[in-house]
């Protein structure tokens, strides 16, 4: 055990999250996505039983967002028809509750966003139930 590390991020996460450099990036990928497909060159780290939301908050707790760049946050696009998600907004207010601008996020297209996650530094597969909920981080400079 540590003090002051979020219960909720496992060693294996903590590992990663250290390892991870400037411009690195990491992927919390809902139940539905394919973490086993698109983690092949990369580590998968399971978290079955946690939602993203509060796993986005508890690395956020560790790891700066990416300010070299105009959005360090990505979100899966809907396909047309699709609603768009309520568990963007709470992704905002978690963002906003570090200190980091709620509004750099950018929308990447659903193969878009695969062939991203495929290049990602880990894929973390959660149990979260919300459809698009799936985000990459762009991890920035500890100062």
């Amino acid at each position: 055990m540590l003090k002051n590390i979020p219960s909720v991020l496992s060693p294996e996460l903590l590992k990663v999250l250290m390892e991870m450099g400037h411009s690195d990036e990491i992927v919390l990928g809902d139940g539905n996505f394919p973490a086993c497909t698109m983690g092949k060159d990369s580590q998968v780290i399971r978290a079955d039983g946690l939602g993203v939301t509060e796993l986005l908050d508890a690395i956020l707790t560790l790891m700066p967002l990416d300010t070299y760049v105009e959005c360090p946050v990505a979100l899966m696009q809907t396909v047309p028809g699709d609603p768009t998600p309520t568990i963007w907004q709470d992704y905002k207010n978690v963002i906003a509750k570090h200190g980091e601008d709620p509004e750099r996020i950018e929308m990447v297209e659903r193969f878009a966003f695969y062939e991203r996650a495929k290049k990602a530094c880990a894929i973390v597969a959660t149990g979260e139930t919300a459809v698009y909920a799936n985000i990459i981080l762009k991890k920035g400079v500890v100062k």
